[in-house]
């Protein structure tokens, strides 16, 4: 059983690590900043969850305890990541000429420049 648990820790490892990776570089290689918004959000959420499972696996296999500390380290990067994503973007639409923006679909303009 501890092989198996030492495999599946180390392919979620490198699969964490890939997120990561990947995340990186559509930071880079991605045009615009709402489209960069993907790469941290995302990939770096789903990166450092494959590392936690990993932990997780490490410490219940070692020590025969479940750890809460994963737990909320998860808990917390759930909660925050979209925050995150939604100040980043509001900064962005804050920082962009109304012309530039895209149609709302409605007679409203953009929440941010509808308020006084």
């Amino acid at each position: 059983m501890t092989q198996v648990a030492d495999i599946v820790a180390s392919v979620a490892l490198i699969v964490g690590g890939l997120f990561g990776l990947i995340g990186s570089y559509g930071i880079l290689r991605l045009r615009g900043p709402l489209q960069r918004l993907h790469a941290p959000t995302k990939a770096t959420t789903l990166g450092v969850g494959a590392a936690l499972i990993a932990s997780a696996l490490h410490v219940w296999t070692t020590t025969g305890l479940a750890t809460w500390q994963e737990g909320l380290v998860t808990v917390f990067l759930f909660l925050t990541a979209p925050l995150t994503a939604l100040h980043l973007a509001k900064a962005h639409l804050l920082d962009t000429p109304p012309g530039d923006l895209p149609a709302t679909g409605s007679p409203r303009d953009w929440a941010h420049r509808d308020a006084p």
